[in-house]
Formats: C-alpha cells, structure tokens, sequence
C-alpha cells in the first residue's frame, strides 16, 4: 500500500505520469466516454461534475470500468480457518477492512497543495451522500445532516475507538480453550454435545466470541462498524470515482478494496442487503463476475459450516 500512496501523491501533482492526468494543454481531460453517446461523452469533464451531483453518470456501474488490480478468490482470505475462533477472526478482519478503508480515504483527504483544500470538502460535499441519498449522524439525539468530510472524520474516530476498547476488542488472555469449528469437528466426532457459539442469535449463555473473552454485544457491534464503512465507500464511488480514482488511474484499487469489503460483509451477514442499495448496481456486476465468491452468498460462513 505504501507504492500506491505514493503514486497517489504523485498523481495530485504536475509530474504524475497517468494516462488519465490532464494533458498540459488547456483542453480538459475527458471523463470515460459514454457508449453511443459520443456528444454527451465530450461535454462531461472531470472539472466539471460535482461531486454531489446525484445526476453524474454512474461510470463505475458498468463492466468496463469495473478491473480490479488483482487476480484470484477473496474467500481465501475471508474464510474462517478451523484453528481461529470466529470472535477472533471477525475482529481480524474488522480492523483489516478499516485500514483498506482508511487507504482509500487518505486519497480524498489529500491537500490540494494549489488551494489548500482536500478533494472531499465543505464546498464539494456538503451532506454525505451517495447519489441520491444522504446519510445523517446523529447530533444532540437528533438526525442532522453534516458534511461529508465531517462524516467521515467522526465514523473514522468512532471505529478507531471502538476498536481500541478493551471491552469490545480485549487483548487480555483468556482462560480455556477458545472455541473454534475444528474443536467442534472433532467433538462431534466423538460424540460430544455441540455449543453453538457461533451463532448470529446470541443468547444469555452463548454468542460468537464468548470464549477469546469478546462481549454479548460483539457481532452486532462489527455489524454498525461494517455499515458505517459501507457507507464510506458509497460516498467514495458516488462522490469521488470520477475524482480522484479515475483521474489517476486508481479506480481498480478501490474496486480491489470494495470487493474484499463486500465479500467479508455478505459472508458473515455483516450488512443488509437494503443497506447496500446505493452500490447494488456494481455489487450485481461483481457477483456476476464471480469477483464475490458464490460462497460468500445464500448463507456464506453459517452455510458452509452445515457442508463441511
């Protein structure tokens, strides 16, 4: 990630070497041509949409501008090994799916270093939206709509704080043997009862994370983190695909950091599908490309345990 944030940096300045950087002349650089709309493709820059216009074309809904930077099956680095309980994996991958969002971030909060502003900024984003909806935060009890940089810097705190509780995240060692599904294989093969410790239902006894020491309230807890982050990246593709992703060539990393964040969430029913409306276009795509494993789909990680 360190070489991409460089050549992001290098992309804001004059010497970036991307072919889709503005030429040094005074036409505009073009926005993705439109197919058999070639009038309408030459009237669209990237100067000239704003960010929150929710009538800007919606580029990256279409296959051919949907690549991603890499090869092979998000489910081998989703799926839950035998040997790791699912309290600890899911906190693995909650802060692992952060410090991708966090990456893609980073790239709208850049300085402008001609106006001094990030590209995500009062100006440009004043409500977090995504296309046509907007996402509110909840000041003095009350639903209020705030910009979108603020938004995002109040989610990021938020997760950050959530993730260095010791009550949600404990680092303590913990008595016993954590319960993990090669435990469970193997008592079920000796005939030993079965604890569903894992289940999306917790009860007043058992619920995923119980035995690494997380609390009661664990999934639901990674449930309103991964929805706050979903609606991180519908503000990014909504907002920012064209600028800066697209400007500098770096729409197929986030496509990369969509993918395993959608991958994670569907697999363990992590967020709703109403929740992903926004993206449901491009999440469609990537199913159909088999970007999202079928296996992260119709059950994911409760589904292949009952296979295995």
């Amino acid at each position: 990630m360190a070489n991409f944030f460089q050549s992001v940096r290098q992309g804001f300045g004059r010497g970036g070497n991307n072919k889709n950087n503005p030429p040094k002349s005074p036409v505009q650089a073009q926005a993705p041509a439109m197919p058999n709309s070639h009038s309408l493709s030459n009237s669209l820059t990237i100067d000239n949409i704003a960010a929150n216009d929710p009538n800007a074309p919606k580029y990256f809904f279409q296959e051919k501008y949907a690549p991603l930077n890499v090869r092979g099956n998000f489910l081998t680095l989703c799926a839950c090994p035998k040997n790791v309980e699912l309290g600890e994996w899911l906190a693995h991958q909650i802060v692992e799916q952060y410090r991708l969002l966090h990456g893609m971030l980073q790239v709208i909060q850049e300085t402008n270093a001609v106006n001094g502003f990030p590209i995500c900024n009062e100006q440009t984003c004043p409500t977090m939206s995504a296309g046509r909806l907007t996402y509110t935060w909840l000041v003095d009890g009350r639903a209020a709509k705030i910009s979108a940089p603020k938004f995002i810097n109040r989610v990021e705190k938020w997760i950050v704080s959530k993730i260095h509780d010791p009550v949600m995240f404990p680092t303590e060692k913990v008595t016993g043997c954590p319960e993990t599904s090669a435990i469970r294989d193997a008592n079920a093969a000796t005939g030993a009862p079965a604890t569903p410790t894992d289940s999306t239902n917790p009860t007043a006894d058992e619920w995923i994370g119980k035995s690494s020491g997380f609390p009661q309230t664990f999934y639901k807890d990674c449930q309103g983190i991964m929805k706050q982050m979903f609606r991180c990246y519908a503000h990014l593709y909504h907002a920012h695909w064209l600028n800066p992703f697209w400007h500098i060539n770096k729409h197929d990393i986030l496509n990369m950091c969509f993918v395993h964040f959608v991958t994670v969430a569907k697999y363990y029913q992590l967020v709703s599908d109403k929740e992903m409306e926004p993206m449901q276009p491009l999440i469609d795509l990537f199913i159909k490309q088999q970007r999202v494993p079928p296996e992260a789909l119709n059950g994911g990680h409760w589904a292949q345990q009952t296979t295995n």
